[in-house]
């Protein structure tokens, strides 16, 4: 094997003298591939419907223009145009809410808000202002829109064409200093004392009545005490306003210094905190209009407050502390007549979620589900910002909802008397955004039935049963209903096959079996001269009998070289393994390339992975580092003993999540790996953001054991192979500062393999052709050199 060019540190800033690849036997350039999308094709994106159902609307590029435009599909003459300027920004938005006959319809575009009649489609104006208004909805029976400007919320009339402002948030109440007792006591001696002093005061009093007549037909005054106003919402009826004080504590924030400027100056970027923040606190509170009066929504009687981790039994002697478990309040949902409303609500430290019946007039709520997980609440359609997927069913006294209770995330119903909850979907798969059809009979939704990296689109009857497919192509279909639900727009991809848009009847009103006509077609002559692999979907077992799926590329016979390369994919909860074509598409036409040297490779859904279900997902949970890394190492072995790859001829690779296990495979496995290729990657989960680290390993003060265990930092004193270290400096993300951290300690440490190639101009997605080309020759040499000696 090659020796790795022994150095401290070298800053390989990208230009435009790239690096030549060593030894590259395919047709393939990295040059080329790593223009991204103007080598494959730009993509058709957002298909959204007409509202009369004859026009599909999308997004697409196929000129390679600077920028994406909106294009037109006509069912009736099966053209495609595109939709000049002024015509689409007359354009209804793609998101639209609809009052309850669906007749009409509400939406936010530039900033303003517009009323659309469904019949003729047609838009009127609600706002034209250069104020921001958003967040749209019918209130007061469909008579009234009610919209948010700035905090307040504003109702628009119908009939009269009236606006009026509903709310009056502000920071404090202005209030006359009060008198100490010697100060009163000389008031009112100087009232005894002076008749005309007793006589302004009689009429100022008298004004001040008369002010508060008057104030009594502006909006309450509600006071927000500095803190921030979210969640404004009317319900149906227009009596009650729901609202929610958000409270986020003052915390240290990291600066990211950009020194590539137009300016010519270095200029510091605000970015975010670390891990540990103290929890953001959050109250919702019920305006009631009538009554001009604002009271908190009391939440002390959720089940599970005073839950202690189990994870704080491996520190007996630090004293737990979390006085209030109430993080994020989603909704509330409202029921179609506004008399009922359901609340969802996650905990701060992310082991909770409850759904709750509000009850507006008292203030109160009644609890209806507690998901309770002891790693972390998560999977398809069960947290978020602002909620989980949840809904009110036809009848109004039962509601539908996501939960992993069997290990797999699926569709629920429960009756808000009973308290029953019933199974719609159940098996080893998992459920995406349900909807219910507009005729309220059935059920849309899309699943994994068939296979964890097949997404197909499915229907069912409403109160459950047999589930009938809808989309056949192998693959992932991405699919939009047209109005009238007889069309089915689909965005459909397979593994070597990049997303074009198709149509198709749906098969509920055929009564048959239909097959999806392609109207677009945005593969560039370059993509298409070459014979993309279909990499194999296989299974392999795990030193612990897990059975993991992964991706495999095997070169020919004749040019295979023995060596394999591991890719590890990012963002930790996300899928690979899958037979749709890839968001790291870059990264498939690289694996190519590597194929076309004789390099077999791997890309494994390890332990973490999204499409596996709760365990999976779970897997990591206080030890991230733990089984996913032994995952990449299962897969090594796996390789070795049945593809005959020699032991001393493996290299992995990755960024971000995917950076991290390189990491931790280069330091923990030195054994595995001989090298490594660590883009943008997390060194020390100390210093990354609260909502995605907090999850996972909870808090550094509070379970430092985790830290210490997950974060690479703590072995870099194992690193015996060849490492690469890519990172940008401008990342907002996993922070340069991050990378510079772990260079300084294999620095200490006396280590000499290992390199470092810097981007000035990158955040943690890099944009620029030239960048992506310098990393990936980078990459490719490193594997040349070290695994081949080339």
């Amino acid at each position: 094997m090659g020796k790795f060019i022994p150095s401290v540190v070298f800053l390989l800033f990208t230009s435009f003298g790239l690096l030549a690849q060593k030894g590259n036997n395919s047709s393939l350039t990295i040059k080329e591939i790593m223009k991204g999308d103007d080598f494959v094709g730009h993509r058709p994106s957002n298909a959204h419907w007409s509202t009369d159902g004859k026009t599909l609307y999308f997004d697409w590029n196929p000129d390679g223009a600077m920028s994406d435009s909106l294009y037109a599909y006509s069912t009736a003459t099966k053209n495609v145009r595109k939709v000049d300027f002024l015509t689409a920004a007359a354009l209804p938005a793609s998101r639209i809410t609809y009052n309850d006959t669906k007749t009409k319809g509400v939406y936010t575009k530039n900033n303003d808000i517009f009323l659309l009649d469904i019949a003729t489609y047609t838009a009127t104006a609600i706002t034209k202002t250069k104020d921001r208004e958003g967040d749209p909805h019918f209130t007061n029976k469909g008579t009234k829109i009610a919209y948010t400007k700035g905090d307040d919320l504003y109702v628009w009339d119908m009939a009269t064409g009236t606006t009026e402002q509903l709310t009056n948030f502000v920071k404090s109440k202005d209030s006359e200093p009060k008198r100490d007792s010697k100060d009163e006591w000389l008031y009112h001696d100087q009232l005894e004392l002076f008749d005309v002093l007793r006589e302004r005061k009689a009429k100022k009093d008298a004004g001040e009545k008369l002010e508060e007549k008057l104030k009594a037909l502006e909006p309450l005054e509600l006071v927000t005490n500095g803190k921030t106003v979210i969640g404004q919402q009317i319900d149906p009826s227009g009596r009650y306003i729901t609202y929610v004080l958000m409270d986020r504590p003052k915390t240290k924030s990291a600066i990211v210094p950009h020194f590539v400027t137009e300016s010519g100056y270095t200029e510091d970027q605000n970015t975010r905190s670390k891990v540990g923040d103290e929890p953001t606190t959050f109250e919702m509170f019920v305006y009631n209009i009538a009554q001009r009066k604002s009271y908190p929504v009391v939440l002390d009687n959720l089940e599970g407050l005073d839950y202690v981790p189990e994870y704080t039994k491996d520190y007996p002697d630090k004293p737990y502390k979390n006085d209030n478990r109430l993080g994020s309040i989603g909704g509330p949902t409202w029921s179609t007549d506004g008399s009922k409303a359901l609340l969802d609500i996650q905990a701060n430290d992310y082991k909770d979620r409850w759904i709750v019946l509000l009850d507006p007039e008292k203030g109160t709520v009644e609890q209806l589900d507690r998901q309770h997980d002891e790693a972390w609440i998560a999977g398809p359609g069960i947290s978020g910002w602002g909620g989980g997927s949840l809904g009110w069913m036809p009848n109004g006294k039962e509601f539908w909802f996501m939960s992993e209770k069997t290990g797999y995330a699926h569709l629920y119903t429960m009756d808000i008397s009973s308290k029953k909850a019933k199974a719609l979907t159940s098996g080893e798969f998992e459920i995406y955004d349900p909807f219910i059809s507009k005729d309220e009979s059935r059920w849309y939704f899309t699943a994994n039935k068939t296979h964890p990296g097949d997404r197909q689109f499915y229907t069912m009857p409403l109160k459950g049963g047999k589930m009938e497919q809808l989309t056949h192509e192998v693959g992932g279909n991405e699919v939009t209903l047209s109005p009238d639900e007889k069309n089915m727009a689909i965005l459909y991809s397979y593994s070597n096959r990049p997303t074009e848009l198709f149509i198709q009847e749906n098969p509920v009103f055929t009564k048959e079996t239909t097959k999806a006509v392609q109207i677009t077609r945005s593969n560039t002559d370059a993509f298409d001269a070459y014979e993309w692999k279909d990499p194999e979907i296989i299974t392999f077992e795990a030193s612990d009998g897990a059975k993991v799926h992964a991706r495999l590329y095997q070169p020919d016979p004749s040019v295979k070289n023995k060596a394999a390369v591991i890719f590890v994919h990012g963002a930790g909860y996300l899928q690979n393994a899958h037979k749709w074509w890839s968001s790291y598409f870059r990264e498939y036409m690289f694996h190519n390339l590597l194929v076309d040297n004789g390099y077999t490779v791997l890309d494994i859904d390890y332990r973490g992975s999204a499409g596996y279900g709760r365990d999976w997902r779970t897997g990591i949970y206080r030890h991230m580092g733990g089984k996913d890394l032994s995952d990449q190492v299962d897969g090594a072995k796996m390789l070795m003993e049945k593809y005959g790859i020699d032991t001393d001829k493996i290299g992995i690779y990755g960024g971000s999540y995917g950076g991290f296990i390189t990491l931790m495979g280069m330091f923990n496995a030195p054994e595995t790996f001989s090298a490594g290729g660590a883009i943008r990657s997390v060194g020390d989960w100390a210093a990354y953001n609260h909502g995605y680290t907090a999850r996972i390993l909870n808090t550094p003060a509070t379970d430092s054991l985790s830290y210490k265990r997950s974060s690479p930092i703590y072995f870099a004193d194992g690193l015996k192979g060849q490492l690469l270290i890519l990172h940008g400096m401008v990342d907002d993300n996993v922070h340069f500062q991050d990378m510079v951290r772990l260079s300084q300690k294999l620095i200490e440490l006396g280590k000499e393999n290992w390199e470092m190639a810097v981007y000035p101009v990158e955040r943690h997605g890099f944009v620029e052709p030239s960048s992506w080309t310098d990393e990936y020759t980078r990459i490719f040499n490193l594997f040349q050199e070290a695994l081949l000696d080339k």
